[in-house]
């Protein structure tokens, strides 16, 4: 019997997670990426290259409970857990510094099985392809669908065409996989009527910096229409993140976004002027932030089937959008495990994945519109109450998480 093929489109966490995933199912997997080395910050974590061949600062991500269950199914849990920090207890603050809440990590364990952990996003996806065979990575190699195939048994595969200038070098597949971000050109080519994802509301900056010599905890503070987040990482260095409420396709003056940063958030409470004196301005990643406008139809057609920001894309505030990713690609490559009927096996997972990530969709982009309230009284109300909730039912801001970070692979069959 002939290996069943698979072709991966978008190198990023999702695709790399769902590569690994398959290749432990016996299918022959290629990856196609279209950038060529590791930048560790992109809005979707794949593979890039800054100006010049530069690697930049990067971003961090961190894993809740159910991301770490998923990487656990792949033999990579205790892996990631070495390389990651654990998020220690925290507080919720005002600009000002004082403090609205306090996060504590002991409690995650208790309700989810386990507290989150913060990565590096470059040494994720360096620790998900160096779990691939040999030869199984190629970058700068983007790719169109031009057949999505017949998934009946005996039916024609999938077709995709690298674009390299050239004549393009043709590929085939028994499985598809668009794994190519929040502007996916897979989904676009099998719906191609469905909405493209719409902005937020708001833009996101991110960068690693040098962690100050004045210690803090870590925390998130929430201002007028803004937020800031400080994380230290394992290695010492602190990942940092922030947004604001602003109109859609904006960058700097200059191109300097630590200058911009400064401006918005420069008399914020310690960590965050020394945070921002460290970075080196290059470092400083910015962009829009997208979500789902709609639910898609499914999240497979023929042979190809989609997965994470490429048909869920969701606002960061449930740190949701890598974990999802994650869990695609286990639920996807254990539903295709069986040499069987591929049609039944991506409607099986349509089904399983389709209602949940939509669901954490909109849990997110609820979350996400009480950080752009910018008036003053609504701003008192919106501290009061997590003020109030904090001293009545410390646990209550995990209750956002459940049936999310407590979720689990599916069973090795």
């Amino acid at each position: 019997m002939n290996q069943r093929t698979a072709l991966v489109i978008g190198g990023g966490i999702g695709g790399l997670t769902a590569a690994v995933a398959l290749d432990r199912r016996g299918w022959a997997v290629t990856v196609l990426e279209r950038t060529a080395a590791p930048d560790p910050g992109s809005a979707s974590g794949h593979l890039a290259t800054s100006p010049g061949g530069a690697q930049r600062g990067g971003a961090g991500i961190g894993l809740a409970a159910n991301a770490q269950r998923a990487l656990e199914a792949l033999g990579a849990g205790d892996a990631v857990r070495a390389m990651a920090a654990p998020q220690i207890t925290g507080a919720l603050c005002l600009p000002s510094g004082r403090r609205l809440a306090r996060m504590d990590a002991a409690a995650a364990v208790r309700r989810f099985g386990g507290p989150v952990v913060v990565a590096h996003r470059a040494e994720l996806i360096a620790l998900l392809g160096a779990r691939l065979p040999q030869g199984a990575l190629r970058t700068g190699a983007a790719a169109t669908l031009v057949d999505e195939g017949d998934p009946a048994p005996g039916g024609r595969p999938a077709r995709a065409v690298i674009d390299d200038g050239g004549d393009g070098e043709e590929l085939s597949a028994d499985l598809v996989v668009g794994a190519d971000g929040i502007h996916s050109a897979v989904r676009r080519a099998v719906f191609p009527g469905h909405p493209e994802p719409r902005y937020a509301g708001f833009t996101a900056w991110r960068f690693v910096a040098p962690a100050p010599e004045r210690p803090f905890a870590p925390h998130e503070t929430w201002g007028a229409g803004s937020l800031w987040g400080s994380i230290p990482l394992r290695d010492g260095r602190v990942y940092a993140y922030a947004t604001a409420a602003l109109p859609p396709g904006g960058r700097a003056a200059d191109g300097d976004e630590r200058a911009e940063l400064l401006r918005r958030f420069g008399d914020w409470h310690h960590p965050v002027p020394a945070l921002l004196a460290a970075v080196d301005p290059a470092a400083v990643l910015r962009n829009d932030v997208r979500t789902a406008a709609a639910a898609p139809p499914a999240f497979h057609r023929g042979r190809v089937a989609l997965l994470g920001d490429a048909v869920h894309p969701m606002t960061p505030h449930l740190g949701q959008g890598g974990c999802q990713a994650i869990e695609d690609a286990v639920v996807l490559a254990h539903a295709t495990a069986a040499d069987g009927d591929l049609g039944a096996a991506l409607a099986a997972y349509t089904r399983q994945r389709l209602p949940r990530t939509m669901d954490v969709v909109r849990r997110s982009e609820r979350i996400g519109r009480l950080t752009l309230w910018r008036s003053r009284p609504a701003r008192a109300l919106r501290a009061a109450g997590m003020a109030a909730t904090a001293r009545l039912a410390p646990d209550l801001a995990l209750r956002g998480l459940d049936g999310i970070a407590d979720w689990r692979p599916p069973a090795a069959t």
